[in-house]
């Protein structure tokens, strides 16, 4: 059940420019805050309407500007799962979903297998303030899968919980959607939870989207400085290609990447995890130390830095840091295996 979306929207300054291809494979939308991602879902659930463009569903055109089609929301039979969930607060559980069920003679059948599917029997007949956070979110998804949606958007589901009850309601959420056979959208700002739920990821930059990769790709060999940020690397630097070295003007480092440097690279990234102390590495002045729950950062300024470079951040753990006899000034070393090639697509350094 395939779904394309090829759409360009315009909203004063912002420009939305977004393509790409999934199936039945959950599929990831990463990015900053602001970058587009729930503009894309709603232009695609029929909230927003593109300027131009085209989005098609299990063969099904819902939007085309050329051809002037553009279905009203309930034909498009797209389940979206907002933030807050946006239950009805005056209904109870049971009419909640009641609403999502548009054949009557269906309803009263489809109302009792949701509330039975989801555990929610005990209270069909609470509001939703009555309710806690996992029985809204089921509620929510019940809603949803009485609609018998093709597609289901999720925009940032477990973004307002706490770290123990996101952690339940994941793996709710993820045992729901093993069973759904369609497309899912997920939009996240947690890396690690698009990794647990999603083989896929779609990359917004600035309303820009970037060609579909793998979650491994993203986490292990990001091309793009957008992409690399949202893996989790913390330093950055201007990177001139030299063979099968760089050479970081910011930090006054020529390192060796093991392999030939590609002419477009023009920026490096480098994990805070694969800086180590070395005996014969580069000599660092240490800047700052800040301890962690687990580990402890340290920020290193390079003795050829120029003025104003940014500061070079390391993570050790607590005991490895504390048997290093200096704490002022330290060498380190970096795997050119673990150094990150990046283009920065025009990005402001």
């Amino acid at each position: 059940m395939p779904l394309t979306v090829d759409i360009q929207k315009k909203l004063g300054d912002f420009q939305l420019n977004v393509q790409f291809d999934t199936d039945d494979q959950p599929l990831a939308l990463l990015g900053a805050s602001g970058c587009g991602k729930s503009l894309t879902l709603r232009c695609i659930a029929g909230i927003l309407t593109p300027d131009q463009g085209k989005i098609v569903l299990n063969g099904q055109t819902l939007f085309d500007s050329a051809s002037h089609i553009n279905l009203p929301p309930q034909q498009r039979r797209v389940g979206y799962l907002f933030q807050q969930y946006a239950l009805f607060p005056n209904m109870s559980v049971r009419k909640n979903i009641a609403v999502a069920v548009p054949q009557k003679e269906k309803r009263q059948q489809v109302v009792q297998e949701k509330l039975r599917q989801f555990r929610l029997e005990a209270v069909a007949d609470l509001r939703p303030g009555q309710l806690s956070g996992g029985q809204q979110q089921r509620t929510a998804l019940a809603r949803i899968l009485a609609l018998e949606p093709q597609a289901i958007l999720l925009d940032e589901p477990l973004s307002a919980l706490d770290s123990y009850l996101r952690y339940q309601l994941e793996l709710e959420l993820t045992e729901t959607l093993e069973q759904f056979h369609g497309p899912v959208l997920w939009v996240s700002h947690d890396r690690g939870e698009a990794y647990r739920n999603c083989k896929n990821v779609c990359v917004l930059d600035r309303g820009q989207s970037q060609p579909l990769i793998s979650l491994a790709e993203l986490i292990h060999q990001p091309v793009t400085e957008a992409a690399a940020r949202l893996s989790g690397c913390k330093n950055y630097a201007d990177a001139v290609p030299q063979g099968s070295s760089v050479f970081l003007p910011q930090w006054g480092l020529t390192l060796s990447c093991s392999r030939e440097v590609p002419d477009a690279v023009n920026r490096v990234g480098i994990r805070a995890h694969h800086i180590q102390p070395m005996e014969t590495g580069v000599p660092c002045r240490v800047l700052r130390v800040i301890e962690d729950v687990f580990s402890t950062v340290i920020l290193l300024m390079p003795d050829g830095a120029r003025e104003g470079a940014p500061a070079l951040r390391m993570e050790l753990s607590k005991d490895v840091w504390a048997q290093l006899s200096n704490h002022d000034h330290i060498h380190v070393a970096i795997d050119p295996n673990h150094i990150l090639l990046l283009q920065s697509k025009g990005e402001t350094q």
